[in-house]
Protein backbone atom coordinates (compact mmCIF):
# COMPACT_ATOMS: atom_id res chain seq x y z
CA UNK A 1 0.00 0.00 0.00
CA UNK A 2 1.20 3.83 -0.54
CA UNK A 3 2.61 5.52 1.91
CA UNK A 4 0.68 8.25 3.88
CA UNK A 5 0.54 10.48 6.96
CA UNK A 6 -1.62 8.29 8.99
CA UNK A 7 -2.96 4.98 8.16
CA UNK A 8 -6.60 5.18 9.20
CA UNK A 9 -8.76 1.73 10.14
CA UNK A 10 -11.86 1.63 9.47
CA UNK A 11 -15.33 -1.47 10.53
CA UNK A 12 -18.13 -1.68 9.58
CA UNK A 13 -19.53 -4.52 12.12
CA UNK A 14 -22.84 -5.70 10.26
CA UNK A 15 -24.45 -8.43 12.20
CA UNK A 16 -23.66 -11.18 9.13
CA UNK A 17 -20.54 -9.32 7.75
CA UNK A 18 -17.60 -6.98 8.96
CA UNK A 19 -16.20 -4.81 6.65
CA UNK A 20 -12.88 -3.46 7.26
CA UNK A 21 -11.00 -0.63 5.09
CA UNK A 22 -7.92 1.31 4.99
CA UNK A 23 -7.81 4.72 4.12
CA UNK A 24 -7.82 8.10 4.48
CA UNK A 25 -9.66 11.12 6.98
CA UNK A 26 -11.75 12.04 4.25
CA UNK A 27 -13.15 8.80 3.96
CA UNK A 28 -11.44 7.73 0.92
CA UNK A 29 -11.48 4.24 0.60
CA UNK A 30 -7.70 2.87 -0.32
CA UNK A 31 -7.82 -0.54 0.99
CA UNK A 32 -11.05 -3.04 2.03
CA UNK A 33 -12.00 -6.59 3.00
CA UNK A 34 -14.96 -8.50 3.85
CA UNK A 35 -15.45 -10.89 7.24
CA UNK A 36 -18.09 -13.32 7.57
CA UNK A 37 -19.72 -13.13 11.39
CA UNK A 38 -19.01 -16.24 13.10
CA UNK A 39 -17.66 -15.91 17.17
CA UNK A 40 -16.13 -13.04 18.48
CA UNK A 41 -12.78 -14.37 19.02
CA UNK A 42 -12.72 -15.22 15.15
CA UNK A 43 -14.39 -12.44 13.45
CA UNK A 44 -12.10 -10.06 15.86
CA UNK A 45 -9.28 -11.98 15.04
CA UNK A 46 -9.63 -11.98 11.53
CA UNK A 47 -10.47 -8.35 11.13
CA UNK A 48 -6.84 -7.68 12.73
CA UNK A 49 -4.99 -10.04 10.44
CA UNK A 50 -6.27 -7.91 7.58
CA UNK A 51 -4.68 -4.85 9.27
CA UNK A 52 -1.63 -6.29 9.87
CA UNK A 53 -1.38 -7.84 5.90
CA UNK A 54 -3.19 -4.91 4.49
CA UNK A 55 -0.54 -2.66 5.70
CA UNK A 56 2.25 -4.84 5.81
CA UNK A 57 2.89 -5.17 9.75
CA UNK A 58 3.08 -1.62 10.14
CA UNK A 59 0.02 -1.57 11.41
CA UNK A 60 -2.57 1.67 11.79
CA UNK A 61 -2.59 4.78 13.42
CA UNK A 62 -6.57 4.84 14.75
CA UNK A 63 -9.56 2.88 14.24
CA UNK A 64 -13.14 3.86 13.79
CA UNK A 65 -16.11 1.51 14.44
CA UNK A 66 -19.55 1.86 13.31
CA UNK A 67 -21.30 -1.42 14.71
CA UNK A 68 -24.60 -3.06 15.10
CA UNK A 69 -25.85 -2.68 18.65
CA UNK A 70 -27.54 -2.18 20.98
CA UNK A 71 -23.82 -0.35 21.98
CA UNK A 72 -22.43 1.22 24.86
CA UNK A 73 -21.15 4.53 23.30
CA UNK A 74 -20.28 6.92 26.11
CA UNK A 75 -16.53 7.38 26.35
CA UNK A 76 -17.13 8.05 30.01
CA UNK A 77 -17.91 4.67 30.45
CA UNK A 78 -15.83 1.85 31.71
CA UNK A 79 -17.58 -0.21 29.05
CA UNK A 80 -17.47 1.96 26.01
CA UNK A 81 -17.50 0.25 22.73
CA UNK A 82 -19.13 -2.95 24.23
CA UNK A 83 -21.97 -4.86 22.69
CA UNK A 84 -24.36 -4.89 25.34
CA UNK A 85 -27.73 -7.40 25.13
CA UNK A 86 -28.02 -8.55 21.79
CA UNK A 87 -29.75 -12.04 20.16
CA UNK A 88 -26.59 -12.53 18.17
CA UNK A 89 -24.92 -15.74 19.91
CA UNK A 90 -21.95 -15.30 21.47
CA UNK A 91 -21.94 -11.40 21.28
CA UNK A 92 -23.37 -10.02 24.14
CA UNK A 93 -20.70 -8.26 26.27
CA UNK A 94 -17.71 -8.26 23.40
CA UNK A 95 -15.46 -5.21 24.15
CA UNK A 96 -14.69 -4.12 20.72
CA UNK A 97 -12.17 -1.19 22.20
CA UNK A 98 -10.47 -3.95 24.78
CA UNK A 99 -10.12 -6.46 21.80
CA UNK A 100 -8.62 -4.33 19.19
CA UNK A 101 -6.89 -2.28 21.61
CA UNK A 102 -4.77 -5.02 22.41
CA UNK A 103 -4.26 -6.77 19.11
CA UNK A 104 -3.55 -3.26 17.18
CA UNK A 105 -2.18 -1.09 20.23
CA UNK A 106 -4.80 1.65 18.93
CA UNK A 107 -8.02 3.45 20.92
CA UNK A 108 -10.92 3.04 18.70
CA UNK A 109 -14.04 5.65 18.49
CA UNK A 110 -16.52 3.68 18.35
CA UNK A 111 -20.52 4.66 17.46
CA UNK A 112 -23.23 2.87 16.17
CA UNK A 113 -23.52 1.67 12.42
CA UNK A 114 -26.43 3.98 11.51
CA UNK A 115 -24.74 7.22 12.90
CA UNK A 116 -21.49 5.91 10.97
CA UNK A 117 -23.45 5.71 7.95
CA UNK A 118 -24.96 9.43 8.80
CA UNK A 119 -21.91 10.35 8.79
CA UNK A 120 -20.79 9.29 5.84
CA UNK A 121 -23.83 10.39 4.37
CA UNK A 122 -23.63 13.77 5.44
CA UNK A 123 -19.80 14.63 4.81
CA UNK A 124 -20.19 13.12 1.02
CA UNK A 125 -23.33 11.09 0.18
CA UNK A 126 -26.97 12.19 -0.06
CA UNK A 127 -27.43 14.03 2.91
CA UNK A 128 -24.06 16.15 2.08
CA UNK A 129 -24.94 19.70 2.76
CA UNK A 130 -28.05 19.15 5.10
CA UNK A 131 -27.94 20.24 8.56
CA UNK A 132 -30.50 17.78 10.12
CA UNK A 133 -30.58 14.44 8.86
CA UNK A 134 -31.45 10.81 9.72
CA UNK A 135 -30.24 7.24 8.34
CA UNK A 136 -32.88 4.73 8.69
CA UNK A 137 -31.50 0.90 8.14
CA UNK A 138 -33.72 -1.45 7.20
CA UNK A 139 -32.33 -4.93 7.54
CA UNK A 140 -32.51 -7.95 9.84
CA UNK A 141 -33.52 -5.27 12.42
CA UNK A 142 -34.54 -1.30 11.97
CA UNK A 143 -32.44 1.43 13.63
CA UNK A 144 -31.47 5.47 13.10
CA UNK A 145 -28.81 7.86 13.57
CA UNK A 146 -30.13 10.99 14.09
CA UNK A 147 -28.00 14.21 13.22
CA UNK A 148 -29.37 17.48 14.92
CA UNK A 149 -28.18 20.65 16.29
CA UNK A 150 -24.77 19.99 15.63
CA UNK A 151 -24.70 16.49 16.93
CA UNK A 152 -25.83 12.73 17.08
CA UNK A 153 -29.14 12.78 19.12
CA UNK A 154 -29.20 10.75 22.23
CA UNK A 155 -25.66 10.92 22.94
CA UNK A 156 -24.10 9.54 25.05
CA UNK A 157 -26.45 7.29 24.10
CA UNK A 158 -28.26 6.07 20.75
CA UNK A 159 -31.74 6.00 19.62
CA UNK A 160 -33.59 3.03 19.73
CA UNK A 161 -35.77 4.27 16.82
CA UNK A 162 -36.94 0.92 15.71
CA UNK A 163 -39.03 0.17 18.68
CA UNK A 164 -41.84 3.25 18.12
CA UNK A 165 -45.52 1.94 17.91
CA UNK A 166 -47.36 2.41 14.60
CA UNK A 167 -50.80 2.72 13.38
CA UNK A 168 -51.29 -0.78 12.05
CA UNK A 169 -51.99 -1.08 8.21
CA UNK A 170 -55.67 -1.76 7.58
CA UNK A 171 -54.69 -5.50 5.57
CA UNK A 172 -52.27 -6.15 8.73
CA UNK A 173 -54.23 -6.86 11.41
CA UNK A 174 -53.27 -10.59 12.14
CA UNK A 175 -49.85 -10.51 12.08
CA UNK A 176 -48.35 -10.16 15.87
CA UNK A 177 -44.90 -8.59 14.89
CA UNK A 178 -41.51 -10.18 15.27
CA UNK A 179 -40.13 -7.70 18.25
CA UNK A 180 -39.75 -9.76 21.73
CA UNK A 181 -40.41 -6.68 23.85
CA UNK A 182 -43.29 -4.75 21.73
CA UNK A 183 -44.46 -6.65 19.30
CA UNK A 184 -45.38 -4.57 16.69
CA UNK A 185 -43.09 -1.50 16.35
CA UNK A 186 -41.35 -0.30 13.22
CA UNK A 187 -38.90 -3.52 14.06
CA UNK A 188 -41.81 -6.18 14.34
CA UNK A 189 -43.54 -4.89 11.78
CA UNK A 190 -40.93 -3.55 8.83
CA UNK A 191 -38.19 -5.66 9.42
CA UNK A 192 -36.56 -7.93 6.69
CA UNK A 193 -37.34 -10.37 9.42
CA UNK A 194 -40.84 -9.16 9.48
CA UNK A 195 -41.27 -9.54 6.25
CA UNK A 196 -39.99 -13.10 6.04
CA UNK A 197 -42.45 -14.40 9.18
CA UNK A 198 -45.27 -13.36 6.74
CA UNK A 199 -44.16 -13.93 3.19
CA UNK A 200 -41.17 -15.43 3.24
CA UNK A 201 -37.85 -14.06 1.40
CA UNK A 202 -39.13 -10.22 0.11
CA UNK A 203 -36.41 -10.53 -3.05
CA UNK A 204 -38.81 -13.30 -3.82
CA UNK A 205 -41.98 -11.42 -3.56
CA UNK A 206 -43.69 -9.83 -7.12
CA UNK A 207 -43.67 -6.28 -7.89
CA UNK A 208 -47.61 -5.94 -6.92
CA UNK A 209 -47.77 -8.12 -4.59
CA UNK A 210 -49.42 -6.34 -1.19
CA UNK A 211 -46.75 -6.79 1.25
CA UNK A 212 -45.25 -4.11 -0.35
CA UNK A 213 -47.62 -1.15 0.12
CA UNK A 214 -48.04 -2.62 4.10
CA UNK A 215 -44.21 -1.86 4.13
CA UNK A 216 -44.05 1.27 2.68
CA UNK A 217 -47.24 2.38 4.71
CA UNK A 218 -44.96 1.64 7.85
CA UNK A 219 -41.73 2.91 6.66
CA UNK A 220 -43.64 6.40 5.43
CA UNK A 221 -45.10 6.77 9.04
CA UNK A 222 -41.03 6.39 10.33
CA UNK A 223 -40.67 8.84 8.39
CA UNK A 224 -43.42 11.28 9.01
CA UNK A 225 -42.66 10.94 12.82
CA UNK A 226 -39.25 12.20 12.12
CA UNK A 227 -40.52 14.73 10.09
CA UNK A 228 -43.22 16.47 12.64
CA UNK A 229 -40.93 15.77 15.25
CA UNK A 230 -37.45 17.31 14.61
CA UNK A 231 -38.06 18.84 10.82
CA UNK A 232 -35.24 17.29 9.52
CA UNK A 233 -33.99 18.32 6.30
CA UNK A 234 -33.13 14.91 4.77
CA UNK A 235 -33.74 11.35 5.25
CA UNK A 236 -31.99 8.59 4.25
CA UNK A 237 -33.28 4.98 3.86
CA UNK A 238 -30.56 2.54 3.43
CA UNK A 239 -30.78 -1.39 4.35
CA UNK A 240 -30.97 -3.99 1.99
CA UNK A 241 -34.66 -4.39 1.49
CA UNK A 242 -34.61 -0.37 -0.08
CA UNK A 243 -32.98 -2.09 -3.31
CA UNK A 244 -36.12 -3.34 -3.75
CA UNK A 245 -37.77 -1.90 -7.16
CA UNK A 246 -40.06 0.34 -6.58
CA UNK A 247 -39.75 0.70 -2.45
CA UNK A 248 -38.65 4.20 -2.52
CA UNK A 249 -40.97 5.47 -4.43
CA UNK A 250 -44.15 3.85 -2.88
CA UNK A 251 -42.55 5.16 0.37
CA UNK A 252 -42.11 8.49 -0.92
CA UNK A 253 -45.97 9.07 -1.91
CA UNK A 254 -47.42 7.36 1.08
CA UNK A 255 -45.53 9.65 2.84
CA UNK A 256 -46.92 12.28 0.98
CA UNK A 257 -50.43 11.32 1.40
CA UNK A 258 -49.99 10.37 5.43
CA UNK A 259 -48.86 14.46 5.69
CA UNK A 260 -51.62 15.06 3.38
CA UNK A 261 -50.55 18.83 2.69
CA UNK A 262 -50.13 19.90 6.43
CA UNK A 263 -46.95 21.41 7.16
CA UNK A 264 -47.88 23.51 3.73
CA UNK A 265 -44.69 25.51 1.82
CA UNK A 266 -42.64 24.83 5.11
CA UNK A 267 -42.59 20.97 4.44
CA UNK A 268 -40.52 18.92 1.85
CA UNK A 269 -42.50 16.69 -0.74
CA UNK A 270 -41.32 13.11 -0.03
CA UNK A 271 -39.34 13.06 -3.72
CA UNK A 272 -36.96 15.55 -2.13
CA UNK A 273 -37.05 14.68 1.61
CA UNK A 274 -36.52 11.07 1.71
CA UNK A 275 -33.63 9.33 -0.59
CA UNK A 276 -31.16 6.27 -0.73
CA UNK A 277 -27.02 5.93 0.24
CA UNK A 278 -25.44 7.95 -1.75
CA UNK A 279 -22.46 5.76 -1.19
CA UNK A 280 -24.75 2.91 -1.49
CA UNK A 281 -22.69 -0.41 0.37
CA UNK A 282 -20.01 1.62 1.11
CA UNK A 283 -21.69 4.47 3.72
CA UNK A 284 -20.65 2.54 6.96
CA UNK A 285 -17.03 1.69 6.09
CA UNK A 286 -16.75 5.56 5.09
CA UNK A 287 -18.24 6.54 8.24
CA UNK A 288 -16.61 4.54 10.18
CA UNK A 289 -13.17 6.25 8.68
CA UNK A 290 -14.38 9.19 9.65
CA UNK A 291 -14.61 8.63 13.01
CA UNK A 292 -11.55 7.12 12.83
CA UNK A 293 -10.12 10.24 12.07
CA UNK A 294 -11.43 11.94 15.18
CA UNK A 295 -10.78 12.31 18.67
CA UNK A 296 -12.33 9.74 21.26
CA UNK A 297 -15.59 11.38 22.70
CA UNK A 298 -18.04 12.52 21.34
CA UNK A 299 -18.51 12.53 17.55
CA UNK A 300 -19.49 15.65 16.33
CA UNK A 301 -21.35 15.65 12.88
CA UNK A 302 -19.66 16.69 9.77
Amino acid sequence: MASMTRRLGGIDAGGTTFKCGIGDASGNLLERHRVAVTSPEETLTACTEFFRVATGGRGIDSLGIASFGPLEVDPASPDYGTILQTPKQGWTGTSLTAFFGHALGVHPVVDTDVNGALLAEMTKGAARGARSAAYITIGTGIGAGIHVNGGFAGQPVHPEFGHIPLRRHPDDQAFAGICPFHGDCLEGLASVTAMRARWGEPKDLPADHAGWAIIADYLAQACQVLTLTLRLEKIILGGGLMLAPRLLGRVRRTFDTQMAGYLGTHGQPGEALIDTPGLGDDAGLIGALLLAGKPAGRVPGP
